[in-house]
């Protein structure tokens, strides 16, 4: 076999039509990290771990992975240099794309399948997807612009509450509630994660009783808020559900993209002519491994983007759970910085949402997000349409430059919110 069949550089790749990963691992010190790139650049591809009959020059040269770097960390020229037992490495391969198409099973089995699930621990820490790959996906439908168009607000952050309890209830319950909350002026209203589509509150008959909420407080207050259903459920069902729930009325589907795969979040978005919203719940274990599976820039921010999620919900340092703070930035970049073709996802931060962090998360991620407030607002001490009220009241404070504490002095909602639920988090 010829060396260039097995091993490429950077530059001489970088154009063509394949995918560039880079992954994490530790060997032993005396291991050979050659062997092992090179032999999950031909397991993840063409070969396996023991010499087999049929593969030829031809099938190397179309479809065989190649080795393009191997780093070392920390950065050792000398085998004297590494005083620990294990050597950790970063090592780049390339995958022809015409190995997968442009398609989200078969390029994550190639990038975490056979090797790197059966032989090799590594964890993906990097990819980079071509051109002409990506532009077989669509992406968002209505991005950033379609989703201001949709609430007519076209500058502030805007403002989300799910439903609490999470479940439980019936939709006459929940319309009560969906009700409560939509008097204080949030622009969105979506199910929890935790509410599909039970016999007990079936996701049809919450869109229509909910649409009747939202009707008799815009009545009321002038101001609309969206309904997103959740139509999470098993693969064959997840369309008909948002068929369904569109047809009763809904303005705005979601899905838990870890629970039912990137795929059924790419058929959804192209079928269903409603915004989605992918939600982050069940995604841990695909990114908290330090040996195995991918970072959770790409888990969380980029696959939903490009499988056409419009508003994606995504987990922040701030509510308990222990995300780094650059991989929360980098999610968000992945959702919304220019990236080929594709419109903007619009980011909503969720998880420990109340008035006294709303200026934190404006100087983080800017006004094109989503502020999703669940229990700040259920459990806001005069009750849900306030809980809402004080969101509100943060928002405009942050984008008029105002301290929330000074804000607080002219709103009741607000005064109370930082009272009960504190500053910053």
């Amino acid at each position: 076999m010829k060396p260039s069949q097995l091993y490429a550089l950077n530059e001489s790749i970088r154009d063509l039509d394949y995918v560039l990963a880079a992954y994490y691992l530790e060997l032993p010190k005396e291991a050979d990290v050659v062997e092992k790139a090179a032999g999950m650049a031909m397991g993840q591809t063409i070969g396996t771990w023991v010499p087999v009959p049929g593969i030829t020059d031809e099938m190397r040269e179309k479809h065989m992975g190649k080795v393009v770097n191997i780093i070392d960390l920390p950065p050792c020229d000398l085998s004297t240099q590494v005083q620990t037992e294990t050597a950790a490495y970063l090592i780049q391969l390339a995958y022809p794309v015409s190995n997968f198409g442009a398609q989200f099973p078969q390029m994550l089995v190639t990038l975490l399948g056979n090797d790197a699930s059966t032989s090799a621990q590594v964890k993906l820490v990097d990819l980079q997807l071509p051109r002409s790959f990506v532009g077989e996906f669509r992406g968002p439908r209505f991005g950033i612009e379609g989703l201001r168009r949709l609430t007519g607000e076209p500058e502030r952050p805007l403002l989300l509450n799910m439903i609490k309890p999470c479940t439980g209830f019936t939709p006459d319950v929940g319309a009560k509630i969906f009700y409560e909350t939509a008097l204080g002026g949030v622009d969105f209203i979506k199910d929890d994660e935790l509410l599909g589509n039970p016999e007990f509150c079936p996701a049809a008959q919450r869109v229509k009783a909910y649409g009747k909420a939202s009707d008799a407080a815009y009545e009321k207050t002038g101001h609309r808020a969206i309904y997103i259903c959740n139509v999470t459920d098993r693969a064959d069902r997840v369309l008909d559900n948002a068929k369904r729930c569109v047809e009763a009325g809904a303005k705005a589907v979601m899905v838990s993209y870890a629970a039912v795969g990137y795929s059924v979040v790419r058929a959804l978005s192209e079928s269903v002519g409603v915004p989605v919203l992918a939600h982050y719940a069940g995604s841990g274990p695909l990114f908290e491994g330090v040996a195995s599976g991918l970072s959770s820039p790409f888990v969380t921010g980029l696959f939903p983007r490009m499988a056409g999620a419009d508003l994606i919900m995504m987990n922040t340092p701030y509510g308990g759970y222990p995300l780094k703070y650059q991989k929360y930035i980098q999610a968000a970049h992945q959702m919304s910085l220019p990236y080929y073709h594709l419109k903007p996802s619009m980011p909503i931060a969720g998880g420990g949402v109340h008035p006294g962090i709303v200026e934190r998360y404006v100087k983080d991620l800017g006004t094109d997000m989503i502020l999703g407030a669940g229990g700040s607002v259920q459990g806001h001490p005069m009750g849900a349409a306030a809980g809402a009220r004080a969101m509100r009241q943060a928002i405009d404070a942050a984008m008029a430059r105002v301290p929330v504490e000074d804000a607080a002095r002219e709103h009741e909602e607000l005064r109370a919110a930082l009272e009960r639920f504190g500053r910053d988090g």
